[in-house]
């Protein structure tokens, strides 16, 4: 079967793509759109003319402007560019418009180095290459800092494999045409941003992509309301002198949902609102419940730092946030200043249409752009490679608990139905949309394990000497005592402690190691265990709503039916595979 796909701006054959049912790309590209660039030695450059075709509000004479337009940059080794080419495949529309939505719109992205906005900004360009332009903010100390992280952490990254392939020798002008670095930071006031940039923002933007977040569990809790909490407010500030503002889509977690139990549905939090109050109103008269006051916990932070000796300040931080979470009922630091975030934008945004997506635990890609990519350590990572390592035989954590997992991609394209849906309506409303498992799909512990067993038994990592590590199936331990008897059992067999005829120096120096060991793990346990051990299950009616109103062909490439994963294929020929391949780049892991 062959297909044909036009460009949006216009029909005309020079810009047809055809795909064979191999999914060979044919480009017919334009010879003449080409413009000459002086680069560096004198050389001549080609470079497409989509370069240059930009709106005139990006031409500055003011030298010191951090908005990088890519038609200023010098590149060398280009081929002409003819202009995008639509991957669109006739008939794709309908439903709610996903494609014809993306046309031409100008998308501003925070969070833009980071791994899930590596892979919404692939799918879009992918998808829809006749997108207006992507203002990136990336934190640099100038434009010229910008441009290498642009290409250093964007362009280069393995994650765009599948566009380099497409648009071959023309990739690198292809993404400069649409990806604009612009130097700024979510901490700082106005994002960091000098008045033309400011200005380019206020009247180009159609919507507002925040994916900027601190995700550490126990981070300072001056840091993590700094990017969490009052990073949202900067945000909204902007989007409010946004001109042709459609869409305000904040990327949050399902786990600010906090220590709620049983199926917790889609709904908006609300200025103040407190889940400890919730927990307890049946049992405790509301007038002992403590009260979340927002403003009062930021200038609780300013004034605490004053009081605090620097020495001892980053770990006072880190105590304070922690008990601040769960005096009003949030596990930790991260998912409480999160859930404070999602509350000022709703406090803030007036007539602005806002979406929030909430995803569980974004794992590695399911499908797109291809199966298994991913970048760091996610969330049950550590705990993966420690057990195929053989250096983890057991953790402590329900066996019968559900670890809510949702794949990169299916993430992705959730956030591309709801801009889609939302921009369009534009209904100066608040939506709310969590991309999680634990309802439709439940991923239960116990068999995790067996699957992890099952892909190391198979494919067992190798140590320093090149043999292969065999790891027992682990032990999944409820009680805290037990996890840490069995954690001092395990590392003193290993470490041959028993052995007497070890000197006294040498056994204490393995004595030491086995602590420390212990201790890593035990500490890994405890701050885990509010997910290990987590009694809510997460409701996706909305979501499952949004996908019943796309079109067959959108399902087909906007797809994100969490219950269509299976497990077993996804953990052992997808997602460890990749974490093996991606973030390990294979050393000590074997096959």
């Amino acid at each position: 079967m062959v297909f044909l796909s036009l460009s949006s701006s216009s029909i005309s054959p020079n810009k047809f793509t055809r795909v064979n049912e191999n999914n060979e790309w044919f480009h017919a590209r334009r010879k003449n759109n080409v413009v000459h660039c002086q680069g560096g030695g004198g050389n001549v450059t080609k470079i497409s003319s989509i370069l240059t075709e930009r709106p005139t509000t990006l031409v500055s004479t003011d030298h010191t402007t951090t908005l990088m337009d890519p038609g200023n940059l010098v590149v060398k080794d280009l081929v002409s560019y003819g202009g995008p080419t639509s991957t669109t495949l006739i008939g794709l529309e309908g439903g709610i418009g996903i494609l014809k939505f993306l046309r031409g719109k100008n998308f501003f992205i925070t969070g833009a180095t980071g791994f899930l906005a590596k892979v919404l900004v692939e799918k879009i360009l992918r998808t829809e290459p006749d997108v207006g332009k992507m203002y990136l903010l990336i934190k640099a100390e100038n434009k010229e800092a910008a441009i290498r992280r642009l290409q250093n952490e964007i362009i280069n990254a393995e994650v765009f494999r599948s566009l380099r392939e497409i648009h071959g020798k023309s990739y690198q002008a292809f993404m400069l045409s649409k990806l604009v670095p612009v130097v700024g930071n979510i901490c700082d006031s106005n994002l960091g941003l000098d008045g033309d940039t400011y200005d380019v923002i206020a009247d180009e933007v159609d919507v507002i992509v925040n994916s900027a977040a601190n995700t550490t569990f126990d981070e300072r809790y001056d840091t993590a309301i700094n990017i969490n909490t009052r990073g949202p407010c900067r945000l909204m500030a902007i989007a409010k002198k946004c001109k042709k503002l459609k869409l305000f889509l904040h990327v949050s977690t399902a786990y600010v949902n906090g220590q709620r139990h049983g199926r917790i549905m889609e709904r908006p939090f609300r200025i103040g609102d407190c889940i400890a109050r919730e927990n307890s109103m049946s049992e405790v008269s509301s007038k002992v419940l403590p009260t979340l006051d927002i403003e009062g916990e930021m200038n609780l932070v300013s004034n605490y730092k004053g009081n605090i000796e620097d020495n001892i300040l980053a770990q006072k931080m880190r105590e304070l946030g922690l008990e601040r979470a769960r005096r009003y009922g949030w596990q930790d630091t991260y998912v409480f200043t999160k859930a404070m975030g999602e509350m000022m934008i709703d406090k803030l945004r007036e007539d602005i249409p806002v979406v929030i997506i909430r995803p569980s635990v974004i794992e590695s890609t399911f499908i797109e752009p291809f199966p298994g990519w991913m970048e760091g350590n996610r969330m049950m990572d550590p705990i993966v490679l420690c057990y195929g390592k053989g250096q983890l035989t057991g953790f402590l954590v329900d066996p019968n608990g559900v670890l809510d997992v949702v794949p990169a991609d299916m993430v992705v394209n959730a956030i591309l139905a709801a801009i889609a849906r939302h921009g369009m309506n534009q209904k100066p409303d608040i939506n709310v949309y969590q991309i999680a498992s634990s309802v439709v799909n439940p991923l239960v512990f116990q068999d995790l394990a067996k699957l992890l067993y099952e892909h190391y038994n198979s494919s067992p990592c190798i140590d320093s000497k090149g043999r292969p590590i065999q790891v027992p199936l682990m032990k999944l331990f409820s009680s805290t005592k037990e996890f840490s008897d069995h954690l001092w059992l395990d590392a003193i067999q290993k470490s041959g402690l028993t052995d007497m005829t070890h000197s006294k120096e040498v056994s204490q120096k393995l004595e030491n190691i086995c602590r420390k060991s212990v201790e890593q793990a035990k500490y890994l346990a405890n701050i885990y265990e509010p997910y290990t051990f987590y009694g809510g299950r997460f409701d996706n009616s909305n979501s499952q709503r949004l996908m019943e109103s796309m079109s067959e062909e959108e399902k087909k490439e906007f797809g994100f039916d969490v219950k269509s994963i299976n497990w077993k294929n996804y953990i052992t020929s997808v997602h460890i595979p990749g974490l093996r391949k991606h973030v390990m780049k294979g050393r000590g892991m074997g096959s």
